[in-house]
């Protein structure tokens, strides 16, 4: 796989200065499928996608599923005392949830001219809550306790991974392997103490496959009956197979930050039969990219660091999954990032050898907020002048200089991104430390029809800009200067 043995030699030959944490590089096991590796390279090539966390729940503002977790955490919380009441009462947005204004092709037109290139959906969250037509439960979007079943457009999964394919877009579907409404995994005769299954699968084994078919015939449904499936984007890293060990280190970390023995969540072995799951996906979709999050091992062929921008380049596949305003699910009156905010993070990201997973939250009736599209429209003006920079590119040392990242194509380019601070205006020269051009290369800004002069330097080598262009640059945000060779020697 190009992308990963370029990212892995990097780092190898310039060593330490670029090391991540052991437990970072140890957990990634590369994947060996053929199919899925040239799926998986191409992924890493078109570098940008949408998240979208969408479901019942969007009828209230809350954090997605979490506050029927009874754990004593911030993201848990409810606006009232009586825990079963609640958990009614939330159980019961399936029944007034009808988002008459959804209209997938209008965000897949919106993603499209934003510059991204594949969409991961929450096909089912923790609640257990199905946006799809299963057939394993009648807590769904199409079941006719839901007034929006009527709709032409009920099964929401479907029409979504349409439109998008429509545009050509990888299609991914997030999954949550909990499931909090099924009774074989919270079990109503305990209570639910945790996010965990609340019943130990060793003493009820039966119930416990049961949970396990349950939740392998969901996915398959989605294999099945839904078109192509580029990547099943599993959620719920605590529901996976641990070794006694792995149970013992866990509960030693979480005695040691606790002085009076109370602990927030269980740890409890919770074998989904993961293997032979992909296998019997993977007949279905072939080459299907599985990311089994959080679950270190040969089913999460690409890593998701959550709301965070790694510091340095990483050894393997791995995309930012980010909130672009509010928090993962709808929240009213979100405050969206700026444009230069979202464009950075994208140019850091990338520079990195990551892809960007950006998640809009779509509403109770159907539609983003006109934050979002704003948003989504800003990034989409930038692309159109600088994707060459973004799209199959691959790290180059040192990948960034103070406020200068670099991206390399396939071609020998190198591309110099200066990422302008909030009002500032072009400078006369730009500055590169870090390599030199070969004496014959072209320097171009994107964007820009004419060649720019350049000239080497005792350290490096420095770009005039005139003054037509910095008095009336291509974009905003940041101006990406490109040069057709670089010295091997420098």
């Amino acid at each position: 796989m190009k992308k990963f043995t370029t990212i892995f030699i990097f780092l190898i030959a310039f060593g330490s200065a670029f090391s991540q944490p052991a437990h970072e590089t140890t957990r990634y096991v590369p994947e060996t499928d053929p199919l899925v590796l040239k799926n998986l390279e191409h992924w890493q090539d078109i570098k940008f996608g949408l998240l979208m966390h969408w479901g019942a729940y969007s009828q209230w503002g809350v954090v997605e599923s979490w506050s029927i977790c009874s754990e004593d955490e911030g993201w848990c919380q409810r606006d009232m005392d009586n825990y079963v009441r609640y958990k009614e009462k939330y159980e019961d947005l399936q029944t007034t949830f009808n988002p008459t204004e959804f209209s997938p092709g209008k965000w897949a037109d919106a993603a499209y001219d934003a510059g991204m290139k594949y969409v991961i959906f929450t096909t089912k969250h923790h609640d257990g809550f199905s946006m799809f037509d299963t057939d394993y439960t009648d807590y769904k979007v199409t079941d006719e306790k839901c007034p929006f079943h009527t709709n032409p457009k009920a099964n929401i999964t479907k029409e979504i991974f349409d439109a998008f394919r429509a545009k050509d877009f990888m299609v991914g579907a997030y999954f949550s392997k909990p499931d909090w409404h099924s009774d074989y995994y919270w079990w109503p005769y305990f209570a639910t103490p945790d996010r965990n299954v609340n019943y130990d699968p060793e003493e009820y084994p039966d119930r416990w496959e049961k949970f396990v078919d349950f939740t392998h015939n969901q996915i398959l449904e989605l294999m099945t009956d839904y078109g192509d499936v580029d990547i099943l984007w599993l959620d719920g890293g605590w529901v996976a197979k641990k070794s006694e060990e792995q149970i013992r280190q866990a509960y030693e970390s979480k005695l040691e930050r606790s002085d009076n023995g109370f602990i927030k969540s269980r740890v409890v072995n919770q074998d989904i039969k993961m293997d032979q799951l992909v296998d019997k996906c993977r007949e279905k979709q072939p080459g299907l990219i599985v990311v089994d999050r959080a679950v270190a091992g040969p089913n999460q062929n690409y890593l998701t660091p959550e709301n965070r921008v790694p510091e340095k380049t990483l050894p393997y596949p791995w995309e930012s999954c980010i909130i672009s305003g509010g928090g993962w699910s709808y929240t009213p009156n979100a405050k969206y990032m700026s444009g230069r905010d979202a464009v950075h993070m994208l140019i850091d990201i990338v520079a990195k050898g990551g892809n960007l997973l950006l998640n809009v939250a779509p509403g109770p009736d159907g539609n983003w907020q006109d934050g979002a599209y704003r948003l989504l429209g800003q990034i989409g003006d930038w692309m159109d002048v600088n994707s060459e920079a973004i799209y199959e590119s691959e790290p180059i040392m040192p990948y960034k200089e103070e406020n200068i990242c670099m991206t390399q194509q396939p071609d020998g380019s190198v591309h110099y991104l200066y990422l302008a601070g909030e009002g500032e205006t072009m400078p006369e020269t730009i500055s590169i430390r870090s390599h030199k051009p070969e004496a014959n290369a072209v320097v171009t800004m994107l964007g820009m029809d004419e060649p720019l002069e350049w000239k080497e330097k005792e350290y490096g080598f420095e770009i005039q800009i005139p003054g037509e262009i910095r008095n009336n640059p291509p974009c905003k945000y940041a101006w990406t200067f490109s040069v057709s060779r670089i010295r091997k020697d420098f």
